[in-house]
């Protein structure tokens, strides 16, 4: 800021400028930030399933062909209208489903009971969460092997790199050259290729991680309902499968399958 001329300048280096973190409180708190990137990523993998049209959407499962259950408005123009929920694929061509549709009453009474019943084995289900995160989460290994490839990576780009210097220096054979340079570029697209999903396995046991955790967080803290809570359903469920009106399964993100109904 000129103070004289009263008019904005960005500073450009002529004064120090500082960054400071954690100096103000956070609008959302560091573990759910870190929990909403997780599941945003897990989302983006999965294009095909998530949709923002309800906190049902792409969450209730057919138990007969695997699809998604899909909202339908009945007597959309009367006093009757209501919103059921049914297999998207029902009635597409063949055989349709014998699963029935839910209410979004039945969805919800089946998600509290079986919050209830994950909630009255909190000290297993945190000792195998947390055996998990040890074992299924660890990425050691693969770091080590990521770290052995960014080496090898490098290598291989200073080859490159020495190869095509030498061409310019000296008078090769070109087709010994364009042959040298071709195996070299070979090498580092292959290599390159290990590294990327090595990389995106670490990436993924990572959002795992955070997800668990979060999960696990959220289950300690929480005591038994009594009614419906959709930061809940958003935060510990999975999806929901159902199989017949007596049969409704919720499972839950750390791989936990409790009948609801």
């Amino acid at each position: 800021m000129d103070f004289l001329q009263k008019k904005t300048k960005k500073n450009e280096g002529e004064v120090p400028q500082y960054y400071v973190e954690g100096n103000h409180e956070a609008i959302i708190d560091p573990a759910t930030f870190d929990y909403v990137q997780a599941e945003m990523a897990r989302r983006t993998k999965d294009k095909h399933r998530y949709s923002g049209v309800s906190m049902f959407s792409s969450k209730i499962k057919c138990g007969e062909c695997g699809c998604w259950y899909g909202s339908k408005v009945w007597h959309s123009t009367d006093k009757y209208r209501r919103v059921i929920y049914q297999c998207n694929h029902k009635y597409k061509g063949g055989k349709p489903c014998g699963t029935p549709h839910v209410t979004e009453g039945q969805v919800k009474d089946a998600f509290v009971r079986a919050v209830n019943v994950l909630l009255s084995e909190k000290e297993e289900l945190s000792a195998n969460v947390q055996m998990v995160i040890a074992v299924l989460c660890d990425s050691t290994e693969l770091e080590k092997r990521q770290s052995e490839l960014k080496e090898e990576l490098e290598v291989v780009v200073g080859l490159v790199e020495r190869c095509v210097t030498e061409n310019a220096r000296v008078a090769l054979d070109q087709d010994e050259y364009t042959e040298r340079y071709n195996g070299l570029v070979s090498r580092y697209e292959a290599v390159k290729a290990q590294f990327d999903e090595v990389t995106q396995a670490v990436a993924d046991k990572a959002d795992r991680k955070k997800l668990l955790e979060q999960f696990l967080h959220t289950v300690e803290a929480q005591e038994p309902i009594v009614e419906f809570d959709e930061r809940l359903w958003s935060s510990l469920v999975d999806f929901m499968t159902v199989n017949s009106e007596k049969d409704i399964r919720v499972t839950f993100k750390d791989g936990t399958e409790i009948q609801g109904q």
